[in-house]
């Protein structure tokens, strides 16, 4: 089994699927800049903003032909934006894998094969499901930033693919938390101008649509940087500065006061735990993560204490009320199945339901039918199988932990049950993290990322932790 797998990740793709690919990824380009149309047709902007765009547009254009690892942490960075769709991190990064593209630096031969079979089909069931389509145009524009962030996954998967682009993608990423979860939680807090477009009510919410994004959004980072102070790799920030940043991460998930974030957290932080406490050292790792943990408790109680936050923190731990409706949407959502065998199309839960699908695995069902849950299941635990063999191989991804990693996926599989994270950004980005370390030669294992090994075996299987 072990082989097979390993034969599917490395096995380079066939010029026929590389063209195939290819031709994909340049009809995606081209419908997510025609979908870009249509949402500026429908909203117009006004000329000054237009103005604006375009030269902004040329701007990354430019910065992504003379420093191309800076534009893509400009776009990196900007995934804790999404407030519109298309998004700025869309755009920035649009402009980087156009020139990718252009320039030879789309790398699909680095994607395991199987992955990109599973990511073809489940484009192909979003296209046979839109003869089902009710609204054209809204069918268009979701299909189009599905394809958008498939291609991006792909290509993020091929950019990282050595210490030095790991280290631009992860410190931009954490830059990007930390600064969302600041501000955010500062708005609540501080009547600063514009304070009121970071909040919802007592919740935080950064610049994404709902706070049930935001906290999502900083549980990887807070994992990563978990991992980076207990096994440093790619930052040399000192530890009070790291337990600074992960007390940061910690308050606005919390702050969030998102139920199914803080699952997301628990579950990715004990996945975690387990991992690291069985690799060798373990026993002074688990100290290190005991202690970061009861640093970040301590932080967050004392935030909870100034805030005077614990009433509305034990009625939100409660069943809402809301909560009904959104289960009653998702079993709507499964009864659609039955009258539509092959989906709805994409985008087209909320034309028959009143209320989103709060759902991963019910948007697929509903909009792409059986089939199309069945291969975006076996794409998710495809994924998790690739977590779970990094992590126990201690094959990081080029510096980021493969325990973070695989304890981040766990919790975003359990986040999809009750929230609908297709077009997540942070989804895809984790996810192609996992694959590009999947990809990886296993000689290639830096030290300190192990497993203890026999003693029978060599020196160097002993360091790099070969099975």
């Amino acid at each position: 089994m072990s082989s097979a797998l390993s034969a599917a990740v490395r096995r380079p793709a066939v010029p026929a699927t590389l063209s195939v690919v290819r031709l994909a990824g340049a009809a995606g380009l081209l419908l997510f800049a025609v979908a870009t149309g249509v949402v500026l047709s429908k909203h117009p902007l006004p000329l000054t903003l237009v103005l604006a765009f375009g030269v902004g547009l040329l701007g990354t254009l430019a910065l992504a032909l003379a420093r191309y690892d800076a534009a893509v942490g400009l776009g990196i960075f900007l995934l804790a934006a999404v407030r519109i769709e298309p998004a700025p991190t869309d755009m920035i990064l649009f402009v980087v894998i156009a020139v990718a593209f252009v320039t030879g630096r789309f790398y699909i031969r680095r994607v395991p094969l199987i992955v990109a079979v599973l990511l073809s089909i489940f484009l192909a069931l979003n296209m046979l499901a839109s003869v089902e389509l009710i609204d054209l145009g809204r069918g268009a524009t979701f299909f189009a930033i599905t394809l958008y962030l498939v291609i991006f996954a792909l290509w993020l998967t091929g950019y990282v693919h050595s210490a030095h682009t790991a280290r631009v993608v992860l410190r931009a990423y954490l830059a990007a938390a930390i600064f969302s979860a600041t501000i955010a939680v500062l708005a609540l807090f501080v009547a600063f101008p514009g304070h009121d477009f970071l909040v919802r009510g007592p919740r935080a919410q950064g610049l994404f649509k709902d706070p049930n994004v935001l906290g999502p959004f900083l549980v990887p980072a807070a994992l990563m940087l978990l991992e980076e102070t207990v096994a440093p790799r790619l930052l040399r920030a000192r530890l009070a500065t790291k337990l600074v940043g992960l007390s940061i991460l910690t308050i606005g998930i919390l702050f969030a006061f998102s139920r199914a974030a803080w699952l997301n957290y628990v579950i990715g932080a004990f996945v975690m735990f387990c991992i690291l406490s069985l690799r060798r050292g373990g026993g002074r790792r688990a100290v290190t993560f005991v202690v970061s943990g009861v640093s970040a408790a301590a932080v967050l109680f004392a935030a909870l204490a100034l805030t005077s936050s614990f009433t509305f923190l034990s009625e939100r731990a409660r069943f809402q009320s809301y909560d009904v409706q959104r289960f009653g949407a998702q079993l709507s959502g499964i009864e659609l199945v039955s009258k539509y065998p092959l989906g709805i199309g994409p985008g087209q839960f909320e034309q028959i339901s009143p209320i989103s699908a709060h759902s991963t695995y019910v948007r697929a069902l509903s909009e792409e039918g059986v089939l199309g849950l069945l291969v975006l299941l076996t794409l998710l635990l495809l994924t998790l199988v690739f977590a779970s063999r990094n992590a126990i191989l201690g094959r990081d991804t080029y510096g980021i932990g493969s325990a973070a990693l695989l304890a981040a996926w766990c919790g975003l599989l359990a986040n999809s049950v009750f929230i609908d994270t297709l077009h997540w950004r942070h989804l895809w980005f984790l996810a192609a993290l996992i694959w590009a370390g999947a990809a990886r030669s296993v000689t290639q294992h830096p030290k300190g990322q192990t497993w203890s090994p026999p003693r029978h075996r060599s020196t160097r299987s002993a360091r790099y932790g070969h099975r």
